[in-house]
């Protein structure tokens, strides 16, 4: 077997070890034996919030050995196949089962990174919420493609995504709007979006100039039912009005609105459903989610260190930059991790950068230490 070849096998194996340590290989088919049996109890749907919790936890670990068990069984068949070929003098197998071996790493190395998805938070599903910032309306059209661009990463990962507000901009695009994320470590992913993105391009709006555009994105988790948030009645004001958006799909007709507002830190929700009770109950649920995210940026570094580097929407603020014009770059500017496929990272190809965050996280280095490298 040549060199490479074994290195490449040799980097399989190390991202096998970690998925094993990480699923605990050694007690994850009895593990799965009790949440089969608890799956089975038929008294189970008593309580709908902890049996999706246990559904979602074992359908977790099922992955988890899924995975393991998958990229393990192709290593050993390639291995298997270029030592047969190797013996048997069949160069054609040998670059066949060579080839997939390196795609195999790359399979591995991915997962790998997920796996590593094991902050507090990361596990559960998320609140994306995106706001136009320096730029007038060409801002508020460039918050509206990073709605789309988010939409699609989110469906192509098969999440569910609900709007749960939106407000229109004065001319086009929009000022703002909430969606929640839902799927396996929705938050994990997304927490790395948060920041200001950074927009160059030939003015959309007749102007025929470059204009450069901000909108920043907030992502928070949803708060699990078995996390207690205190929220003081006493310090919250609820408001509630007429929300109509501009038409499409995300038009909104109701005249039952509700807007929460903290009066402590100053976070402001909202939410437009049909029924205000039903708006109070999202609004409240965001808001905890909001108050959870505060406490989680105290007791986590590097997420209050990025939260603090985010700033408003503006120059000096940008973890990522979209260029457009003159040449065709998206760049992140904490990881270096760039690409000149503009058109795919727009159309939600977002893994790449989540990933390359991720890993400078996991390497424990700040913001800082990326931007001075």
């Amino acid at each position: 077997m040549r060199a490479e070849t074994q290195t490449t096998v040799a980097e399989i194996r190390k991202s096998l070890e970690l998925l094993g340590q990480r699923m605990d290989r050694e007690t994850a088919a009895h593990r799965l034996e009790e949440f089969n049996a608890r799956v089975e109890d038929p008294n189970l749907w008593d309580d709908p919030a902890a049996a999706q919790k246990l559904m979602r936890d074992r359908q977790m670990l099922v992955d988890s050995i899924e995975t393991f068990e998958g990229i393990e069984r192709a290593l050993n068949d390639n291995v298997e196949l270029i030592e047969m070929g190797e013996a048997e003098g069949d160069e054609e197998v040998v670059a066949e089962a060579e080839a997939a071996l390196t795609a195999l790493a790359e399979t591995a190395a991915t997962k790998e990174l997920e796996a590593l998805l094991d902050g507090e938070a990361d596990g559960n599903d998320s609140f994306l919420e995106i706001n136009a910032g320096a730029g007038g309306t060409e801002a508020c059209d460039w918050a509206q493609m990073l709605q789309r661009m988010y939409v699609r990463w989110a469906e192509k990962r098969g999440y569910k995504v609900e709007l749960q507000s939106e407000e229109p901009g004065s001319e086009a695009g929009i000022k703002s709007a909430v969606y929640k994320i839902s799927g396996p470590n929705a938050y994990g992913w997304l927490k790395s979006e948060s920041g200001v993105h950074r927009l160059v391009r030939i003015s959309p709006f007749g102007k025929g100039t470059r204009e450069t555009s901000f909108a920043s994105v907030w992502v928070y988790p949803v708060v699990d039912d078995n996390i207690e948030i205190e929220v003081n009645p006493a310090d919250i004001r609820v408001d509630t009005y007429r929300s109509s958006g501009a038409g499409g799909q995300h038009v909104n007709t109701t005249d039952s609105a509700v807007r929460i507002t903290h009066m402590p830190t100053g976070i402001v929700v909202t939410s437009s459903e049909k029924s205000q009770h039903q708006n109070r109950d999202i609004a409240m649920k965001a808001l905890k989610s909001r108050l959870y995210q505060m406490e989680l940026d105290r007791r986590t570094a590097d997420i209050n260190a990025a939260h603090e580097a985010k700033g408003s929407a503006g120059w000096g603020n940008q973890i990522r930059s979209y260029v457009l014009q003159p040449y065709q770059m998206v760049k992140d500017l904490r990881t270096e991790h760039e690409t000149s496929d503009t058109k795919g990272v727009l159309d939600g190809d977002l893994d790449a950068f989540m990933a390359a965050t991720l890993a400078m996280d996991v390497a424990g280095k700040s913001r800082a230490d990326a931007q001075g490298e």
